[in-house]
């Protein structure tokens, strides 16, 4: 300082910037004054430490450029219902939020703080600067998707696991909603990690105390092998070297004309590193198919246009899948990596997770079937996909966008060579043809081919059985064993169509829904009775757990119970038929233990077919599938 006191010039004129940047910063911060004649003494002071406890809790970059002041008002008018009401600048919450914060009780405070974070999200939201829930990102991430054929955006189905379904009243609500837990749970990150990053990225990161730390692995209730049964995983994403789009050609089926989509998670073995030797983990490969039952694998007639069906994200064993549509649908199933980095991996792998536990969905044959589901799934968890134009109504148009867009990574074009890589597997239908062949060179069946041999009636084909012997008779089993796949696809086919599209097929249908529920094929994990929201801590898992392992034993018998309520639908001739290959199974599985002993001791079907040989073996050994 100078002797009269007075600044030098150039100092003055830093303290005199400092000074202006300063009054900025707090004319910008984040301010909410109570606004109240009339109040207490006790219930001002309650009302300043309300808004303070919430102001603490927001993001510091939120409180630091918010733009204009606001004003708590405790109202009396509200109806009974409501707890708060923003307008322009004012706050207004029930007086009876503050009447019960006299009491002290924490229960109490958290309500108040509830409300009063809903309120000043509506207010922020509404501002000039604000309007974050009309950005198309949060409405994907909310459950308002874009509809491909149609303008605007569907219903919201994000019904299981809310922690409010006020949240789904609109997009505005459900940011408001949302903005509550973002502030006040420190579990929200874990529950809902896509919506706490956005938020994140939008408002600003919370203090650093209030957030907590997420196990890494995320929950899957993975259907069985076993029907009926369920088990709980918890997947960590490091193990998932790749995902690949997975999609099960079409056939002449016009609703599996252009085939379905589906994601292949590429789960390395416990303990291998991420690498290439994982694609050939098969048996801890996991599926990631949108459907309507776990047991489906094409959507069989016309009630997929009106949403009859449901659409739920199921978690199913990469062996049962490509079964599924090699064996019963004789569909070929390509396998082509994306091209994610480890960061979207979990990403996808979490909003996988939100879906899985949270969706039910309506399936639609063109707006909203499997291609559409698989494409939002991928936009929502990896938004790099989603600035892609990716935007499809069929699997094989899907795959063909993935492709331009250079999303995929490359894979062998070779087709032996696509098979022993894990990139195809091959439709059943040849190898039962040359397996056909040998059979009827051998005993000389009457028929051409495997679909004129499996069309004749059960009885019929008794015969040429009695006849067989050694390898002929090993092939004829694995015929057999084809056409109980074949009948059990035309019975799944019938019964839908009888209980979802009969003149009684409203009662039909909850009755069917509520018999499938009962013996946990819809593996729903969203209506466990766990708690919370969203996808479950590891406390909410515990339970899920242990309401799976012990629900079990009945959940199979259940099952069991189903599918004889379900075959006893079926038309006298079908039942007859059925009942005629089962008979002809356990008549050649007889012939065959009798013969060898045990499966190991089998003849293979085939010169030089290891794998068709395992084919004859399995069957014997485990039965019809």
């Amino acid at each position: 300082m100078t002797g009269t006191g007075r600044l030098p010039r150039a100092r003055w004129l830093v303290v005199l910037l400092a000074g202006l940047l300063a009054a900025g910063q707090g004319q910008a911060a984040l301010r909410i004054s109570v606004d109240g004649p009339g109040l207490s003494p006790s219930e001002r002071r309650d009302s300043q430490q309300l808004v303070e406890d919430v102001l603490q809790r927001a993001p510091p970059a939120l409180r630091a450029r918010a733009n204009r002041p606001l004003r708590l008002r405790w109202r009396e008018d509200l109806p009974e219902h409501v707890q708060g009401r923003a307008h322009g600048d004012v706050l207004g919450l029930d007086r009876r939020l503050l009447d019960a914060l006299d009491g002290g009780h924490e229960p109490d405070w958290a309500v108040a703080r509830a409300a009063l974070a809903h309120e000043l999200a509506h207010a922020l939201d509404r501002a000039p600067d604000g309007g974050w829930s009309k950005q198309a990102r949060f409405r994907d991430l909310a459950g308002w998707q874009e509809r491909p054929l149609w303008p605007g955006r569907g219903r919201n189905r994000f019904t299981l696991r809310s922690p409010d379904a006020y949240e789904r009243d609109n997009p505005a609500e459900f940011f408001a909603v949302n903005f509550e837990y973002y502030l006040l749970d420190p579990q929200f990150g874990c529950r809902r990690p896509a919506l706490a990053a956005w938020y994140a990225a939008q408002l600003g990161d919370l203090p650093a105390e209030a957030a907590a730390t997420c196990a890494p692995a995320v929950p899957l209730m993975k259907a069985g092998e076993q029907e009926g049964s369920a088990e709980l995983v918890e997947l960590d994403p490091a193990r998932v070297y790749q995902v690949d789009y997975l999609l099960a050609e079409g056939n002449d089926v016009l609703m599996s004309r252009w085939g379905h989509s589906m994601l292949r998670l590429v789960v390395c073995a416990p303990g291998r590193p991420p690498g290439p030797a994982c694609r050939m983990d098969l048996q801890h490969h996991l599926v990631l198919s949108f459907r309507a039952f776990v047991g489906d694998v094409q959507i069989s007639n016309w009630r997929g246009l009106t949403g009859s069906y449901p659409s739920r994200l199921f978690v199913l064993p990469l062996n049962r899948v490509i079964d599924e549509y090699t064996k019963v649908e004789l569909r070929g199933v390509s396998s082509v990596p994306l091209a994610l980095d480890r960061q979207e991996i979990t990403g996808l792998l979490q909003q996988a997770a939100q879906l899985h536990w949270s969706y039910d969905g309506r399936y639609f044959f063109i707006s909203n079937n499997c291609a559409v589901e698989t494409w939002k799934l991928l936009r929502d968890g990896a938004p790099r996909l989603g600035q892609a134009d990716l935007q499809s109504i069929t699997p094989t148009g899907l795959r063909a966008k993935l492709q331009r867009q250079h999303l995929l990574v490359a894979a062998p074009q070779d087709t032996s060579e696509a098979v022993r890589g894990g990139y195809y597997f091959e439709s059943a239908a040849g190898h039962y043809a040359l397996v056909f062949a040998l059979a009827r060179e051998a005993l000389g069946l009457p028929v051409a081919d495997v679909a004129h041999w499996l069309a004749l009636p059960a009885g019929q084909r008794r015969p040429w059985m009695e006849r067989a012997d050694g390898q002929s008779l090993a092939a004829l089993l694995l015929l057999e064993q084809a056409g109980w796949r074949r009948q059990e696809l035309l019975a799944r086919d019938r019964l839908k169509r009888e209980l979802l599209g009969g003149k009684d097929a409203a009662r039909q249908h909850a009755e069917f829904l509520a018999l499938m529920q009962r013996a946990g094929l819809l593996v729903a994990p969203g209506g466990l009775p766990l708690g919370g929201y969203g996808i479950p801590t590891p406390a909410e898992r515990d339970l899920a757990r242990g309401a799976v392992a012990a629900g079990a034993p009945e959940a199979i018998a259940q099952w069991s119970a189903l599918r004889a309520e379900a075959l006893a639908l079926l038309p006298a001739g079908q039942q007859a038929q059925m009942a005629g290959i089962e008979s002809n199974l356990d008549y050649l599985r007889q012939r065959l233990r009798l013969r060898y002993g045990t499966s190991s001791s089998l003849p293979v079907v085939l010169t030089g077919g290891r794998g068709r040989g395992r084919l004859v073996e399995g069957a014997v050994e485990h039965g019809n599938e």
